[in-house]
């Protein structure tokens, strides 16, 4: 389980990568988030690290379209 500095971290990245995406659009932001916690389990904690892994997210389709 994340700290709360590292959950503080996930929550303000989601909502900058989740801006554009609409609220009902719940598939895309539990995509983005879900990506965002595995990124976190491999280590990877700092803001541009997050964003990244968020992007890719972003950048491919849910994997219930592959």
């Amino acid at each position: 389980m994340p700290d709360a500095e590292t959950i503080a971290v996930l929550r303000a990245v989601l909502e900058e990568l989740c801006a554009e995406v609409a609220l009902e659009d719940t598939a895309t932001r539990t995509g983005v988030a879900s990506t965002l916690l595995a990124a976190t389990r491999r280590g990877r904690q700092s803001v541009d690290e997050l964003r990244e892994a968020g992007k890719a997210a972003l950048r491919s389709p849910p994997s219930m379209w592959r």
